[in-house]
């Protein structure tokens, strides 16, 4: 169908919801600007588009189907695929899943939402192809919270991920399927993102090891977004060694996203076992005082964090006041940024990066066809972004961005005396999925996607059959480092028996 140029009525109409005017002249000269300008844009239409070349190397794929209740009695599989990658590399014999928000060619995802259900990507995500080169097996798209809104894993269209130690209690999200799906033996390695802790919440709350990398570490080409400015993908598995296999293959440069500046990759793997004697690590001491705070919690971080001394590092504690209030800078960037890319029909604008004209259009489309039934996370979103928008047009949005950078020199200040920053990845364990959760559980983890600091999450310990999480912040592009401890701890301990 060809494109079609608006009506004399059209222009009206869309000027004066736009606050101005067009008069009968006005709207019959543009009226005459318009056909050899629409007659381009039609010709753009027609065009097929790239095709990834993943997809041409790569051609054996399996769209599969829902799992059953048998295969995933913790509802963390959205749909069991089968992408086989390259006969050799890295990765060959890991088992891979990714969140439902990650793109694989061929293979229908929907991002935790009622909305998306029927699109289909035609390309693959930059680290799908990354991982597919390195001989991964891709084996299933995982459950996610409504578009990455949530962080308890309760959200999702398909009902809420089970926690893997207690089922009556929340696993963490947004990528709760990447958490859970790990204590199934046919998964080896997954893939989450986090834009406010959503890779490390699981990690903490179902017992696994994720890393949020430095902010354009890892390219978001072909992720679906929340805000730009926010985007981090990484890897989760159940353990570190893993975690950092994982990264080395999907860090590095994309000319595509646009989020990426000069990006600053380490041998991951290599330096597992090094001995961590000298390194200096800080007890973030606001870390340990967020609202909800519990003392199970706090004591077993701190424990975790005297293994470390005993196994050489250097620890001492250290107090960063504004920590306290670095969270609340997430909130403005978050609610205008989502209103704002959905309004866009979630692709972001003026950047030369990747599009994604198949998801802009199933969205477009879909959002005005179907009925409403996002969750409620996503209503909150949506309204309060756009009327933070419509208000104060955009200024609160502005003044959160430009605080960014002084926030992270604080950080940055701190971390010139030490190699990492230790507090809990989550200030309390899961909690139960009839109860709402609190928002406090971004306390400590949303501060380093609005500064882009490296986070890793590894499990320190369980308290009343739940797990808890020890998280590391460090440099930027110093993930090794953070991979570095958490391995050196790791081998030390077996926290399922703290």
């Amino acid at each position: 169908m060809a494109i079609e140029a608006p009506r004399k009525e059209d222009l009206k109409r869309i000027a004066k919801e736009n606050h101005f005017e067009l008069s009968d002249s006005e709207a019959d000269a543009i009226g005459a600007m318009l056909p050899p300008i629409f007659e381009a844009l039609d010709r753009i239409d027609r065009t097929a588009g790239e095709v990834a070349a993943s997809v041409k190397r790569y051609g054996d794929r399996d769209a599969g189907r829902r799992a059953t209740i048998e295969e995933d009695p913790l509802n963390a599989i959205a749909r069991k695929i089968r992408v086989k990658g390259a006969a050799s590399g890295k990765l060959v014999g890991k088992r891979i899943g990714v969140k439902e928000s990650v793109s694989v060619a061929g293979i229908p995802i929907a991002g935790g939402s009622h909305i998306l259900e029927g699109f289909t990507p035609d390309d693959d995500a930059t680290i799908v192809s990354r991982m597919l080169d390195e001989g991964a097996e891709i084996v299933a798209t995982l459950n996610m919270d409504d578009f990455a809104l949530s962080g308890d894993g309760t959200t999702g269209a398909r009902g809420p991920t089970l926690n893997p130690h207690r089922k009556e209690y929340c696993s963490g999200g947004s990528s709760c399927g990447s958490g859970a799906a790990l204590y199934y033996d046919s998964i080896d390695i997954t893939i989450g993102t986090d834009q406010g802790g959503s890779i490390r919440i699981p990690s903490s709350w179902s017992g696994t090891v994720g890393i949020k990398p430095t902010y354009g570490l890892v390219p978001y080409t072909g992720v679906m977004s929340i805000d730009p400015s926010l985007d981090h993908v990484g890897p989760m598995a159940r353990n570190v060694t893993d975690v950092a296999l994982a990264l080395e293959v999907i860090a590095g440069k994309d000319p595509l996203d646009f989020r990426q500046d000069e990006v600053h990759v380490q041998p991951y793997r290599a330096i597992l076992g090094k001995d961590i004697a000298g390194l200096r690590v800080a007890i973030l001491r606001e870390g340990f005082n967020q609202p909800g705070a519990e003392a199970d919690v706090n004591a077993s971080v701190r424990k975790a964090a005297a293994e470390l001394k005993r196994l050489g590092a250097k620890v001492e504690e250290i107090s960063i006041p504004e920590h306290f209030e670095a969270g609340g800078l997430l909130w403005p960037i978050v609610l205008e940024g989502m209103a704002t890319l959905a309004r866009g029909n979630l692709q972001s604008a003026h950047h030369s990066g990747k599009y994604d004209a198949g998801l802009a259009n199933h969205f477009g489309a879909a959002r005005r066809e179907q009925p409403v039934t996002q969750a409620r996370t996503v209503k909150f979103m949506l309204c309060v972004g756009n009327y933070l928008h419509e208000r104060y047009h955009g200024r609160i949005y502005a003044k959160a961005q430009n605080l960014r950078a002084g926030l992270r020199a604080k950080y940055d200040a701190a971390l010139q005396k030490f190699d990492a920053l230790v507090m809990p990845s989550t200030p309390m364990k899961a909690h139960r999925r009839d109860q709402p959760g609190p928002y406090s559980m971004v306390t400590n983890t949303a501060p380093f996607d609005v500064t882009g600091h490296p986070g890793l999450s590894l499990p320190c310990g369980k308290s009343d059959g739940l797990p808890i999480g020890m998280m590391l912040i460090g440099r930027h592009f110093d993930d090794a480092t953070l991979l570095k401890l958490g391995y050196a701890y790791e081998q030390s301990v077996n926290w399922l028996n703290i």
